[in-house]
């Protein structure tokens, strides 16, 4: 057994070979995450005291995070009793995970490689998630993949989900080539830690590439009906794709006033938005960095080179929230 200590003063024990967020999370101790298989940084934290060791290779960890003594708490196993410091998610009540059935009730295409799915439940079977998290869908042959819900929670207890083609990809063919109304599948979660903190008084960014854009919906949609004292300053959403069709919705219709900045990275000569990258965008713009948060959700490497640029202007780290799309299996 080894005792973990976090730097709010919470404590909890490890046994045998779980994993540290897996110990935390058995007594309560919300600690945040995203994969859970070590390929995204969600669950980083940094080791002030201690040993503990890697069960796979910590992937979403750079060579100099890791010579700075952080590691990937859902991959970890401690050796000896432990200081660490990480931002556990405090009084924040997350939803009971369950494994759920679900039949489709829409398929519509929003862009030639972009398929919005939804998903309703059995009849008096509510679905509780916070806007933000994702679920894992288990389709034909036992296939699971995780996707964004991409609405707020809403009376009907439905899922929106925006899925991306992925060539060879098995629950691609299925999505695009097989699926149709009515089909069975099934759910798990929600999960994952990606929703909103308390806002108020700081400036809310949203980055998004591709469809990375889906909890970003669900979150503007929630943000939309919040009472005031839960408001942030400011928010602004910055969307981005390599080619005006990978934009493919209207972010106005989920909030009615935020600011909207679209981003191509391989943008035609007529277009008159911003270019480049997203996190290159906001650096273009002034920021009040001690009062913003940033809530970024698409590819790694966008996640990864925003996280490095915004601390560098002194954006805290702290404040900086992040769902990356790893990949899966084909």
């Amino acid at each position: 057994m080894a005792v973990i200590s976090l730097a709010s003063g919470k404590k909890f024990s490890t046994f045998g070979s779980e994993s540290i967020f897996d110990a935390a999370a058995k007594v309560g101790v919300n600690l945040p995450y995203s994969c859970k298989t070590g390929r995204c940084s969600t669950c980083k934290c940094k080791v002030l005291n201690g040993q503990s060791v890697a069960t796979v290779d910590e992937l979403g960890l750079t060579s100099e995070e890791k010579a700075q003594g952080f590691i990937l708490s859902c991959v970890r196993r401690a050796l000896t009793d432990m200081l660490i410091d990480v931002e556990d998610l405090g009084d924040q009540v997350i939803p009971e995970i369950k494994t759920l059935p679900t039949r489709i009730s829409s398929l519509e295409r929003l862009a030639p490689d972009v398929l919005s799915v939804k998903l309703r439940f059995p009849p008096n079977t509510p679905f509780t998630f916070l806007a933000g998290q994702y679920i894992d869908v288990i389709g034909p042959g036992g296939i699971r993949r995780s996707y964004s819900v991409a609405n707020a929670p809403a009376s009907d207890n439905q899922l929106q989900l925006h899925i991306r083609a992925v060539q060879s990809g098995a629950m691609s063919q299925y999505w695009f080539d097989q699926a149709k109304l009515n089909d069975l599948l099934r759910i798990n979660g929600p999960l994952g830690s990606f929703f909103a903190r308390p806002l108020n008084g700081l400036h809310l960014v949203f980055l998004a590439t591709g469809t990375g854009i889906a909890p970003v919906k669900a979150m503007l949609e929630q943000l939309a009906t919040a009472p005031l004292d839960k408001q942030p300053l400011s928010a602004t959403l910055y969307w981005g794709g390599r080619a005006p069709q990978d934009l493919y919705a209207d972010p106005s219709e989920w909030h009615p006033s935020f600011r909207y900045v679209p981003v191509l990275s391989r943008a035609p000569g007529d277009w008159t938005g911003a270019r480049g990258h997203v996190q290159k965008a906001l650096l273009c713009d002034k920021s009040d960095w001690a009062n913003t948060v940033v809530y970024a959700c698409g590819s790694d490497a966008m996640i990864q080179s925003a996280k490095t640029e915004l601390t560098q202007v002194s954006l805290p780290t702290k404040r900086f929230y992040s769902d990356a799309f790893v990949p899966s299996g084909m």
